[in-house]
């Protein structure tokens, strides 16, 4: 326990040396707050969801700081609420994607030869298609619900967790600690993951901390095509595509949910290659 005490002060001590890596958690934690006090922050059924055509399209003011959209919602509470619905999706769907990729990659990478073969291939095949194509192909067959939108999401980023988790066990399942669980007699599973996945975590983590941005990018770009969240509820690609054809007269429609889009993926990103730096042991200073 101390060990592990001290890897992980030692870790967020490299952390805490990238500014931007920090920048990008900040604004991470910023977007978990407004995510969880949104009820608070913006009325859902009176600035959200209800219609007063007398301010539609109205510009940034002291009343609507971010302006109305074309049915006179307010676009700060909108992006407001929008931003747990992109941060749940988000979480969710890589939730899906590193449940059902781990468990394959790290039976691939435990037992190798014909059932590694075997599962690498079937995942081989899944990432020759396009993952939009892919999601499109889930939401268009089974509904444009938000459950279907995080299921399609989760299953398209299933190969790519699958041959990290595999990468990840055949660098560690030959070592001392775990041939001295072998020796004791403990089953597969706990072997597996209680022993290899909790000594492979950092690629894992890196890998997560980037998919979800990815899974955030997908969902605002299903919702633009139609394919995603439904009107009235809001998302950020459903609110930038009702605001498409507003461009020329009302150009915040799009200028602030688009910002909001760009803002978190960057933040991820910047948090994403931080954790990258400090999780690597040969960065060590």
């Amino acid at each position: 326990m101390d060990k592990k005490r001290s890897n992980a002060s030692e870790i967020w001590k490299r952390l805490r040396k990238n500014k931007m890596a920090m920048a990008g958690l900040a604004i991470l934690l910023v977007l978990v707050f407004v995510a969880i006090f949104a009820d608070v922050l913006a009325d859902y059924d009176t600035k959200v969801i209800a219609q007063d055509l007398s301010k539609r399209l109205k510009g940034p003011s002291a009343e609507n700081w971010l302006g109305t959209d074309e049915y006179g919602r307010d676009i700060l509470a909108r992006i407001i609420h929008g931003t747990r619905v992109s941060l749940i999706v988000g979480l969710v769907s890589v939730g899906i994607s590193l449940l059902i990729g781990g468990v394959l990659g790290a039976v691939a990478g435990y037992y190798g030869g014909k059932v590694d073969n075997i599962i690498m291939r079937c995942m081989d095949v899944l990432l020759a298609i396009p993952s939009i194509l892919m999601a499109i192909t889930i939401v268009a067959a089974f509904g444009s619900s938000l459950v279907y939108v995080m299921l399609a999401i989760g299953v398209s980023g299933v190969p790519s967790y699958a041959r990290i988790v595999r990468a990840a066990v055949l660098s560690v399942k030959d070592q001392e600690f775990v041939e001295a669980s072998k020796s004791i007699g403990a089953n597969t599973a706990t072997i597996i993951f209680l022993e290899i996945i909790p000594n492979c975590m950092a690629p894992i983590i890196v890998q997560a901390t980037l998919g979800v941005a990815s899974a955030i990018l997908s969902t605002s770009a299903l919702s633009f095509i139609g394919l995603g969240v439904q009107p009235p509820d809001p998302e950020w690609g459903a609110i930038l595509a009702g605001g498409r054809n507003y461009m020329r007269d009302a150009i915040h429609l799009t200028l602030f949910p688009g910002l909001a889009i760009i803002i978190t993926i960057l933040s991820l990103n910047l948090l994403g290659d931080g954790l990258r730096d400090a999780l690597d042991p040969r960065l060590k200073q």
